[in-house]
């Protein structure tokens, strides 16, 4: 739902903030007074294209924003975690227009392009009117909005599941049976599992091996230096630490003859003498028995090095080389088995195809049948909205392709005439913005509730009607607007009445530059907004108690 829409040096408006709730919320004023200006001001945040003509005149540049609540619309939360453009739940659309043309926008304080800006647009707000931004000329959109009608969630959902596993299995059987490279790839395959298998390594035996080869390189100098430590520990010289290590136990012995409490440490000396001989006898045998075997060195450094010749061949860190073989050994049983399981595959694959072809026959059953309801009941509403002999038509037309499509096995395109006489012709194709966007709030109030966009929004929606036809336009307007946000432009003030909230447009002028307002009405001040679009510039106290019938009278439909 957009909770609020700030423009600053926008056209003619200096800086407005609006504040928007559910419901139907009206926007009136004067005719040039820039009624349309909000409409303008969204589309462009949808990435419409724009204008260095969009400047208020003396500005460097304009700015836009809208704030928009996400509950209710998990797709545009999805969308933005799939964009990495969410913030705590919140949607902010930003976009700044300069002076000499060039445009930036932003998706929540981030960057974004005018792409990501329609496609996040589309899930949150729909504009009726103006042929650009209206998902409902969209044939995608107008499949999904008339299986929504019809409320076969199930049977789509059974179509489309058999479709994308009969796919998978399309692939993993073209996986299997690897064309004409499959006899290429195994011996591909054997020759590389024959080379992992001789020297790969499991990650303790390869770090056993690693050890070896740094005991191995460095064994002339862990000789010398253990010997080299004996010496000091325990050689010839009176500088030996066993030497010294003596001297101190002599000495410590004459002094604890002359006190006792010297015992225990004397006894730590006699420890010391014990440990240090047996580190130097140890280091002894060490130095004798350092392998210096040149040729075993020769072939652990060469098990290093194939190793290392294998990991940047495989593109892979030595100690992965190992789970690499079991990978690709199971890609070698599942290739020379493939026959076998070629056979498998194939028999779910006709049994997936033979449960789809009956569920999309249900679903093109079902979607016809929705279809005349459809049209039925939204030709009903084009006259109620003053299109008398108007119609609606759903034509569904076999999808190219003879493999299972997700979305079934039809395309939807929605015909209209909005005059007696006239062929339906392709919504998209309506000319008309008033008629168009009457038509599509004939499919919104039909379709209530069955789509997922947040808000509405309807602009010339009243154009070249009046009278009764106005106020049934303005009581569905309302209508829809309990059950969704609506937002619409109107000149009308039967449709004006009908709003659970109504903002007034004005425009002001000092003599040097011409400003529009906007601003919410109160109570009194709707009375006296639809007692001057009831009776023009002069307000009588008859247009002002007939204003007041007219929204006594709505609050009760």
């Amino acid at each position: 739902m957009l909770t609020s829409l700030y423009v600053r040096h926008f056209a003619v408006v200096e800086a407005a903030e609006v504040a928007f709730g559910p419901g139907l919320t009206v926007v009136s004023g004067e005719t040039g007074a820039g009624k349309s200006l909000l409409v303008d001001a969204l589309m462009l945040l949808a990435g419409a294209r724009a204008d260095s003509g969009m400047v208020r005149a003396g500005s460097d540049r304009a700015e836009l924003a809208a704030e928009f609540d996400l509950t209710g619309l998990p797709a545009a939360r999805d969308w933005l975690q799939r964009e990495e453009l969410d913030e705590d739940g919140g949607c902010q659309l930003r976009r700044v227009i300069r002076a000499e043309g060039s445009s930036r926008a932003w998706i929540n304080g981030r960057p974004a392009n005018a792409r990501q800006l329609g496609e996040l647009a589309a899930l949150l707000v729909e504009i009726h009117g103006q042929h650009e931004h209206q998902a409902l000329l969209s044939r995608p959109h107008q499949l999904a909005l008339l299986d929504a009608y019809a409320g076969h969630d199930e049977l789509l959902a059974q179509v489309r599941d058999s479709a994308v596993q009969w796919r998978e299995l399309g692939a993993r059987m073209r996986k299997l049976s690897g064309g004409d490279d499959r006899g290429q790839r195994i011996e591909l395959l054997r020759h590389e599992i024959g080379e992992l298998e001789k020297w790969a390594l499991p990650p303790a035996e390869l770090a056993e091996l690693e050890a070896d080869h740094r005991r191995l390189a460095n064994a002339g100098r862990l000789a010398e230096g253990s010997a080299g430590v004996v010496e000091l520990l325990d050689g010839d010289s009176e500088f030996a630490l066993r030497r010294a290590l003596g001297r101190a136990h002599a000495e410590l012995g004459k002094l604890a003859a002359l006190d006792d409490r010297l015992n225990p440490l004397l006894d730590l000396l006699d420890n010391a003498g014990i440990q240090l001989g047996e580190s130097a006898d140890g280091l002894a045998r060490y130095a004798q028995d350092v392998d210096l075997d040149p040729q075993r060195f020769t072939e652990v450094d060469n098990h290093l090095a194939r190793l290392h010749e294998l990991s940047r061949r495989h593109r892979l860190p030595v100690a992965e080389l190992h789970d690499r073989l079991a990978a690709l050994q199971a890609e070698l049983a599942e290739l020379e088995g493939a026959g076998d399981a070629l056979e498998r595959l194939a028999e779910q694959r006709r049994r997936l195809q033979d449960d789809y072809v009956g569920a999309a026959a249900r679903l093109s059953a079902a979607r016809a049948a929705a279809g005349d309801r459809l049209g039925d009941e939204v030709s009903t509403l084009m006259a109620e909205l003053g299109m008398a002999g108007g119609l609606l038509r759903v034509e569904l037309e076999p999808s190219a392709g003879s493999e299972p499509d997700p979305q079934g096995e039809e395309r939807c395109e929605l015909l209209v005439s909005a005059n007696p006489g006239q062929p339906p012709r392709p919504l998209r194709k309506v000319a008309s913005g008033g008629e168009l966007a009457r038509i599509s709030l004939a499919i919104e109030v039909a379709t209530l509730g069955k789509d997922t966009i947040g808000s509405m929004i309807f602009d010339e929606v009243d154009s070249g009607i009046g009278g009764a036809v106005a106020e049934v336009v303005g009581q569905k307007l309302r209508a829809l607007g309990v059950q969704r946000q609506v937002l619409c432009v109107t000149h009308l003030p039967q449709v004006a009445a009908q709003g659970h909230a109504h903002l007034r447009v004005s425009k002001s002028s000092d003599g040097d530059a011409t400003r529009t307002q906007i601003e919410r009405l109160d109570a009194a001040g709707r009375r006296d907004e639809l007692a001057r679009m009831l009776g023009g510039v002069e307000i009588t106290r008859e247009t002002r108690a007939h204003a007041k019938q007219m929204l006594e009278r709505a609050q009760t439909v």
